[in-house]
């Protein structure tokens, strides 16, 4: 693609013609091969796969970096080739064996062998990021994971786990963003003191999937565009343009001018009144991704026990569900979305704010107390933060909203320097762990530890959850792992910190000439490459 192509459909988006087409100039259609994305991606902090752990770079990494295997978007349950065109389990369970396709190259032409899988996966242990858990789980460490995980032909790779996992728990961790594979050659050639090209990646890419990432422009554009040396069926569309438009007011108004291809944030209201635009379609899908408040117990008053449970009675479920999530989620009570295994359907809490004086009370803070709430400026999540401090109110909690972009608000969180913090998770591969790991498990609570997930953020020492999480991530018996997964939940339920508030179920809007757009169930899964515009 020429250069003058990409900068011609770019142009098209940029902030000059954005505030020209609001002030009411006519606007030009997005050209056919080009699919202009209205999304808040305030979220983005880096490109390099083996550090992004947020939602939009998910999908980001989803459509421009392959992986040794994926999951089936049809049905999640089931693992389906990527760069590995087969994998066996050794009879203890403990090594796994993958045989590459033959002829597949990355973006930059350089092929694609086993040794740039081991050293992909090599890299995201020995580099450390938030994401290196889900590898480094198996008993993968900087000294031992060149032994563990390895190159044993130019198409052969094996990694040796420490104990024997539940193979579906292992196979499915593989399918994560952390587990991208990486052009070996190109990054190391831009290896910076010995950083393993980090520095370089945060803002470049290095991947063999069907679209390349061009250019990123924080808070304002990330654009992908086709990867002609993909192996498999190529991208249908020449670019995709992600353009960070916050209001959901102001992406509804982009979709109808015909100015942006898709709508991601629309609320409720914005879907109904698009409901009946012949110009307009709507798809949706059930995410494996679940909205909170958390409370972190570093806070004496949030730290009481009667306190956590108080806050469980001070949201008003019901009104949420019928306005602010309405189409757009369902309220769900558990750690674990549904769809995965064990998910718990059980919602006990409503709001009664008798019941939460009468714990304030217990608790020795009959008379309230005051507290800050660090809140994304997006919707749903600024309304379900306003609708909770007004009902935390009539018990006599003050809060006070801390308002702030994605990279704001999450940095604050993940340094634990919060107090209280309403956010969501998404699941990071289709299996129960996913979830239990990072809600139930803190094998470490201290402000310097290793692993930092989000029972860690929020200071919940948790040891016996932490066991049981250990527990079931090695049982082999399906029914019985399930069982697990249920007793944690109701565990969760009465004791966590988090207030779990609902289900998302993702909702697109497009323009009807727009074909194949399917949201995924999981943020890495929402395939651009399969969109095609008529």
């Amino acid at each position: 693609m020429k250069h003058s192509t990409f900068r011609a459909a770019a142009r098209l988006i940029s902030a000059g013609a954005f505030a020209a087409m609001l002030a009411g100039a006519a606007a030009a259609a997005t050209p056919k091969d080009t699919l202009v994305v209205a999304w808040a991606i305030d979220d983005i902090i880096t490109m390099d796969p083996a550090e992004t752990f947020e939602i939009s770079t998910g999908e980001i990494m989803g459509n421009s970096y392959d992986r040794l295997l994926r999951y089936d978007v049809n049905d999640p349950s089931k693992l389906v080739p990527d760069l590995a065109k087969s994998w066996t389990v050794s009879e203890d369970g403990r090594t796994f064996t993958f045989e590459l396709r033959d002829g597949a190259k990355f973006a930059s032409g350089n092929p694609v062998t086993a040794e740039d899988a081991a050293f992909s996966l090599q890299r995201a242990v020995i580099l450390d990021k938030t994401p290196a858990f889900i590898l480094s789980q198996f008993g993968l460490t900087k000294d031992n994971v060149k032994d563990k995980v390895k190159a044993t032909g130019p198409l052969t790779l094996t990694i040796e786990t420490d104990k024997s996992y539940a193979p579906s728990f292992v196979l499915n961790c593989m399918t994560a963003n952390v587990a991208a594979i990486v052009d070996k050659k190109l990054v190391l050639s831009k290896e910076q003191n010995g950083d393993l090209g980090y520095a370089w990646l945060k803002t470049n890419y290095a991947g063999s999937g069907p679209l390349k990432i061009r250019e990123w422009r924080a808070n304002e554009i990330l654009a992908l565009e086709r990867n002609d040396n993909y192996y498999g069926e190529k991208s249908k569309l020449a670019r995709v343009i992600y353009r960070h438009v916050k209001e959901a007011a102001t992406q509804r108004l982009l979709l109808e001018k015909g100015d942006a291809d898709v709508a991601r944030n629309l609320t409720p209201q914005d879907l109904d009144a698009l409901a009946s635009n012949k110009d307009i379609k709507e798809t949706g899908t059930p995410k494996g991704t679940v909205y909170y408040i958390s409370l972190n117990q570093k806070n004496p008053n949030l730290a009481k026990p009667e306190v956590r449970e108080a806050f469980k009675w001070l949201v008003d479920y019901g009104a949420i569900g019928d306005t602010l999530i309405k189409n757009i989620g369902i309220i769900h009570q558990n750690f674990l979305p549904v769809g995965l295994l064990g998910a718990s359907t059980e919602n006990p809490y409503k709001l009664d704010v008798d019941k939460a004086k009468a714990l304030l009370a217990k608790a020795g803070l009959a008379n309230g107390f005051k507290v800050t709430m660090d809140v994304r400026t997006v919707q749903p999540v600024q309304g379900i933060a306003e609708a909770v401090q007004q009902t935390a109110k009539r018990a006599g909690i003050d809060i006070e909203i801390i308002p702030g972009d994605g990279k704001q608000t999450l940095t604050k969180y993940r340094a634990r320097s919060h107090d209280m913090y309403i956010g969501q998770w998404g699941a990071d591969y289709w299996d129960p762990h996913t979830n239990a790991d990072t809600f139930v498990r803190n094998p470490d609570n201290s402000d310097d530890a290793k692993s930092k997930p989000l029972a860690w953020r929020n200071a919940w020492d948790i040891p016996e959850l932490t066991k049981k999480a250990d527990a079931a991530a090695l049982e082999r018996d399906t029914e019985k792992r399930k069982a697990m997964y249920l007793d944690m939940q109701a565990e969760f339920r009465k004791t966590s910190p988090f207030v779990m508030i609902y289900q998302m179920n993702e909702v697109a809007a497009y323009r009807s000439n727009v074909v194949g757009l399917k949201i995924g169930p999981t943020s890495d899964a929402t395939y651009m490459f399969k969109v095609s515009k008529q």
